[in-house]
């Protein structure tokens, strides 16, 4: 630093965090939830964890100025698919503003009626559990009440491009 600034107080770009946050590896997951009149909406996240064990809780950042915001504001229920490398289609999908999300048969219906992503290595049905306000996103949290699990290996997120686990 020069000029005795702290480090502390020191402004950050958005230009130079996103790049230190490229080059820390996630994995992608695909987040759907519905509409009141059950027209289906998702989006694609890397940042999603694991919260607690008892009860089983998992977090996932949704921008407020996404499509689906609005629905995931409201919503009692979501479920999160994690994706594998040969789903990077529709990680891209789902990340696209103004896609149609859900036109081919690659997602079913859970057993509450919400579409997870076929053949996924991870599907998490979630009640909503709490929401919280941070910056231009919102943290929600879900309480896990299924899980499927299936084969494979997760698709990981890093330095801007898609990659698998050897």
């Amino acid at each position: 630093m020069t000029d005795g600034q702290d480090v502390m107080t020191a402004g950050v770009t958005p230009e130079e965090f996103r790049d230190a946050m490229a080059r820390y590896p996630s994995g992608v997951v695909v987040v759907t939830a519905q509409c009141e009149d059950g027209t289906p909406r998702g989006f694609t996240a890397s940042s999603f964890c694991s919260v607690s064990l008892e009860p089983p809780l998992v977090l996932v950042c949704l921008a407020d100025a996404a499509d689906s915001a609005v629905v995931f504001a409201r919503c009692d229920h979501f479920a999160v698919s994690v994706l594998a490398p040969e789903h990077q289609h529709l990680a891209l999908r789902f990340a696209t503003k103004g896609a149609d999300k859900f036109s081919d048969g690659l997602l079913q219906p859970n057993s509450a009626g919400l579409p997870t992503v076929w053949q996924a290595p991870v599907q998490l049905d979630c009640a909503a559990y709490a929401r919280y306000p941070a910056g231009d996103h919102t943290i929600l949290i879900g309480r896990v009440t299924g899980v499927r699990l299936g084969e494979g290996s997760p698709m990981v997120y890093c330095e801007r491009e898609f990659r698998a686990l050897p």
